[in-house]
């Protein structure tokens, strides 16, 4: 599993991606490669958990959404992920 921690800045052009952004998120819940995804409680950022195998997936799933190209969010962080409880 891997995850991707965002950061958002004030940029109205966030808001503006955000449907669009969730829709290809659930879309991808619906397939099994988002195990969970949301903003963090104080809309600061956001986490996504994937479950794909490499790197390349991951890089596959943020250059199709229209979130990572778009003014006011920036993405912090992408790790691997080895939970130990699901």
């Amino acid at each position: 599993m891997w995850i991707i921690e965002l950061a958002f800045t004030d940029a109205p052009e966030r808001l503006n991606a955000r449907a669009a952004h969730r829709q290809h998120l659930a879309a991808l819940h619906d397939s099994g490669v988002v195990r969970m995804a949301g903003p963090f409680a104080d809309d600061s950022g956001g986490l996504i958990v994937l479950d794909v195998a490499g790197r390349d997936q991951v890089e596959e799933v943020m250059s199709a959404d229209p979130y990572f190209t778009t003014e006011g969010v920036v993405v912090r962080r992408v790790e691997r992920w080895q939970p130990f409880l699901a």
